[in-house]
Parts: structure tokens; sequence; C-alpha cells
């Protein structure tokens, strides 16, 4: 059987309707509608991340960056330094706050995003009446990204900026330093600048410490005790009309500066509206001629060298004359004098011939070893360097032993005192509680400079002068004030002026054992009616002391010892004794005979 091919047939399948190829066109239209609105949304949507992404590249990369860095110059300047960061706090010895470290806002724009610059000039002159509305728009028409506007805003202030709802501007958090206690302590706490760097006083001299530490500093300072003198001292400053005036009161037995004021003083939260001399610290940096107080030094010096007994007598009946210049007393005696009655009545006469007797080369070894002729080695970087002769010649012996022709701080003569009525060694002063933080080389050279018997005998003469003699007005009954006037002519351009006196009372209490001295300085007090025509130191700054111990006492509760003996009862009887008999004879106890000394140089004026 042969196969054949198998032949089929399958008709043609039938064709759809014409209608049907018209629907699936119009599908497929709207299908590739669909399908392009879908491209262009997600476009949109993928363009918009993008921006977002972006714009938070800009935000935390580079403005992060920006905000991170500052300007220190002025406009077009390339330097920029970090933001600043808080610093340690200072403290008083009690633990009460001096100064802290505060966050606040701080206002910077980026002007590439200031839409409208003046109108933005305009709103925040508005709300910053003290910024120019010219110099806001050269810093919004700027061409940096970043430029400050204002630093530590009040929350008022940063609230009426927000309002504005311009995206160009922005706040960085920044640490301001607050000084709780204002201008009481100003000039040893000092201040910083809007950048965290200290820029004076302890702000300054630890301005490393303070901004590494998290531990507090804590000064010597008392801030009872500071408001008492600053009070006592503007008061005076008032009665008198002086032109400005300074104190402190420091342990005698430990250095430790408890109290010290320089007026007129300033706001440290506003330091560029001081004036020159409202931020000059007379304490530390001020060198003055300080007058008769330095008749301690020189007394001192003649007990020390010369083993003088208080009966070695000086004839101050005449002024010491050499060429056209005159050594001359304020208020003359007359008459001769033992060694308590030229200290007493504050003789420049007696004074001039004590350092005859102890010689140029003595009297300036005394000085030095007292640190009369160095920068005193101090926790503030603001001292001031003493002004001694130069060259010394014979008569500046004479005059420098009643504190004319040399100059130097408040705080060397407070020091100074300490050494000659404490325990007779060096005593330096410091304001930081914590020695290994202080800036001084060291707190105690233990050098001594007078001996037991000349330290008691100091005490007895300086509580004289406030019994007895011209510190009356210092006494405050029960503490045992002991001290001394000094009232000198300023020099000005060379030339004393006899109507610019500089008054002055270095005190110390009690003096059976002293613990404190407290100094006062005057500048230029003018007489009133109260001091009966007198502007010298025993009617302004010894009243001042004897006011500032009293208030001490009621702080520090010193209850007054009625019962203690008076260091200057028997020296009281000796100069009794001494009034009584002939004058080229002293009294036996004092066991010495008159020294006939004869002067040999003078010079003016009368230190009183």
């Amino acid at each position: 059987m042969i196969d054949a091919p198998l032949n089929l047939h399958i008709p043609d399948a039938p064709l759809p309707p014409k209608g049907r190829f018209q629907i699936a066109g119009v599908r497929s239209a709207s299908l590739s509608q669909a399908y392009g609105r879908i491209v262009m949304i997600s476009a949109i949507f993928m363009l918009a991340y993008v921006i977002v992404i972006i714009r938070a590249f800009d935000l935390m990369i580079l403005q992060g960056s920006l905000v991170n860095f500052r300007e220190t110059h002025d406009a077009g300047a390339n330097i920029v330094s970090t933001v600043s960061s808080p610093r340690a706090d200072i403290i008083d010895r009690n633990g009460i706050l001096l100064a802290t470290s505060i966050k606040m806002a701080s206002l910077y724009a980026d002007p590439h995003l200031i839409l409208e610059p003046a109108d933005a000039a305009k709103g925040l002159a508005k709300i910053f009446p003290d910024q120019n509305y010219g110099e806001l728009l050269a810093k919004l028409q700027s061409d940096k990204r970043f430029v400050w506007i204002k630093r530590n805003l009040t929350p008022d202030e940063q609230a009426a900026v927000l309002e504005l709802g311009q995206p160009g501007l922005a706040f960085q958090e920044e640490y301001k330093r607050l000084y709780p206690q204002g201008p009481l302590t100003a000039h040893f706490v000092g201040y910083s600048g809007v950048d965290g760097q200290g820029l004076s006083g302890v702000e300054h001299g630890f301005n490393k410490t303070l901004a590494t530490s998290e531990q507090p500093i804590a000064l010597t300072l008392d801030v009872r005790l500071q408001h008492i003198l600053r009070r006592e001292l503007q008061q005076t400053i008032a009665d008198f009309t002086a032109i400005g005036g300074s104190g402190l009161i420091m342990n005698a037995r430990t250095g430790d500066i408890l109290a010290a004021v320089s007026l007129p003083d300033f706001d440290p939260h506003n330091p560029s509206a001081a004036k020159p001399e409202q931020q000059f610290n007379r304490i530390t940096l001020g060198t003055y001629e300080l007058g008769s107080c330095f008749k301690i030094f020189t007394t001192a010096a003649l007990l020390e060298q010369q083993q003088a007994a208080m009966g070695r007598t000086f004839d101050t009946r005449n002024p010491i004359k050499v060429g056209r210049f005159t050594i001359s007393d304020y208020h003359p005696e007359n008459r001769v004098q033992t060694i308590p009655e030229v200290f007493m009545h504050s003789s420049n006469i007696g004074t001039a011939m004590m350092a005859q007797q102890i010689g140029t080369t003595g009297l300036k070894s005394f000085f030095d070893q007292l640190g009369f002729f160095d920068t005193i080695d101090f926790d503030l970087p603001e001292v001031g360097k003493p002004q001694i002769p130069n060259p010394w010649r014979e008569v500046s012996t004479l005059t420098t032993s009643y504190g004319h022709g040399i100059a130097i701080t408040p705080l060397q003569l407070a020091s100074a005192t300490a050494a000659v009525i404490g325990n007779g060694t060096i005593i330096k002063p410091r304001l930081i509680m914590d020695r290994s933080l202080t800036r001084s080389k060291a707190q105690t050279s233990g050098d001594r400079v007078v001996s037991d018997d000349t330290v008691t005998k100091m005490r007895e003469l300086m509580r004289l002068v406030v019994k007895h003699g011209t510190g009356s007005k210092a006494d405050v009954p029960g503490l045992l004030v002991g001290g001394k006037t000094g009232t000198a002519e300023k020099n000005l351009n060379g030339r004393y002026q006899k109507k610019k006196l500089l008054s002055s009372f270095v005190g110390a209490f009690p003096m059976d054992s002293p613990e404190y001295v407290v100094m006062v300085n005057i500048d230029e007090p003018q007489p009133n009616k109260s001091s009966y025509g007198y502007a010298t130191a025993g009617w302004t700054a010894a009243p001042t002391v004897g006011r500032v111990v009293a208030g001490m006492s009621a702080v520090l509760g010193l209850a007054p010892d009625d019962m203690a003996a008076d260091p200057a009862d028997e020296l009281t009887m000796y100069l009794a004794d001494f009034k009584d008999k002939p004058k080229s004879t002293p009294p036996e106890d004092f066991a010495e005979t008159p020294t006939g000394v004869t002067p040999v140089a003078a010079i003016e004026p009368a230190a009183r």
C-alpha cells in the first residue's frame, strides 16, 4: 500500500469585526499616556529627593563646617577660629560664684540665602537698636557665606528674629561669661571676650586652666569682706570728693588677699564702655609715693641694724636744709624726740636722721629685702614695677626714708608691713587658693628681715600711732588696731602738687598678735567741714580703715577683747616719764643717750 500525502483543507479564520481594532487602539493610547504621567511623576519625586539630599548635604556638611568656625577679623579677613566653649567657674574662698559660663544663642547670616537684604536689614535694625542699618545691610549683601550679626542674644531678641521669617538667618549656641558679682571683683576676677579668651585679671592669667579644667578656680577673696571694703571706700571718696581710691585686706600670716578694691571700677559684662582709669588696677598695677607709711620700714631698719633702744633721741627742732631744699615737719614738735615720738608724730626730720644713721647701704639693703626694688611676684598679670631713684644719691636716702622719691604698689606696702609686724619673714601675697595652680614662683620665701625683738617693738609703735598719734581715728575699741598714716603730695610732671594729695593708712590688728593687714589709699581727697579743712590721711584713710575693721569684726565674729594686753601701754608710760625729765636724758628703761646727729642733706616737700 503506498502512502499518499494527506490533503486537508483548513478554511481561513474569519476576520474580527471592524470596530474591535478601534477599541484596542484607544486602550493603547491611554496606557501610553498613563505611562508618561507615571514617568513624569517619578521624575518629579526623584528631583525632589535629589533636592532634599543636596540641602541635607549643605546643612550637615557645608553649613556644619561653617558654624564650627567664625571670623575673628574685620570684613575681608580669611582667618577663622573655633566657636567658644564653656570655661571653668571662678569662686571665692567660701564657694560664692564670681564667674561662670552660660549657653546663649548668637545670630549669623548666610547672605546668599537672604532674599531681600534691605528688608532684612530694616527688621534687624529694629530688633537691635544698637546696630547701624547700613552696616547690617553691608553684611547681608556680602559675598561671604557666613557673617556674624550679633552675639549672645536675649530670648526676646531671638524670638523677634524668628518672626522675621528670613531663611538666611540662623542661630549658633555659644557660651557667654557671666559675672554674678558685677563690678565688685572686676579688677581681680577680670573679664573675657566674646570668643571666650580671658583679657584681664584671673581670666587672663589663668586662661588656659579655665579653658580646659572642669573644676572651678577658688580665689582667696571673701565676698563679704569685699562688700565692706568697697562700701567704705565709696563713702570716703564721696565725702571728700576724691577722684579714686583703693584698699585691701590681707591675712598677715598666710598672705591670702581676703578683699581688694580699686575705684573707680567697671562692669565686666561691658568692659568696652569703661574708661582707662576705671580698668586700671590701683592695688597691683599702680605705683605711688606713699609718704610717711615708709617710716614703718625706716624705723624697723634702725631697730634691726643698729639695735637701737627706744630711748634714742633726735633733735627735730630745726628743719634739715641743703641747697634750696628743706626737710620739715607738717606739725612740728620743736623739741628733742625719742623713736616712739618721732614715729607717733610722724616727724620727717627725725626719720631722715634715722636714715643718716642707717646709711645708704643699710637702707637700700633693707628695702631690697622687703622687695621694693623688684616687681612683686603675684597671681595676676597686671603688676606694676617699682620706681626707685636712679641714680641713688645720698639725698635719696633721706627722702625715701619718709616715702618720697620711691614709688611702690599698695600690694607691696601691705606685704612688707606684714613682714615687720608678723613673724619677721617675707610673706608673699596670693590670690589663688590652690598652690598648684598659682602663677607665683613661691608663696613664702622664708627670708627673715627682722628679729622677734624688732617685730615686738614695731607692733608697739604702730599701736601707739592709733592710740595716741596721727592714726587715732582708725581705733576700734577692743580690737587693738595699729597702723601708720601717710600723706604725700602727688608728683606730676616732675613737680609736687600741694593741693593734690595721696592719703594712705596701713593698719593691722590685733597688734598683740596681728592676723590682718588693712590698707586704704584715697586719691586727691578735698577738705570738708567735718575734717576742719584737712584732707590728710588721719582724716580720710585712717577712719576708713577703722570702719572696715569694725565691719570685719561683725562678719567674722571677732569679739572685742577688753582684757587683752595693749602693746602701747608700756611705751605710753615711758613717754610720760620722758616728758617729765630733761630732754637730754631719756628714761632709764630706754637705756640710750641722745645721738647728736648732724643733718647732711634735705629735700622738699614735707610728708605727712
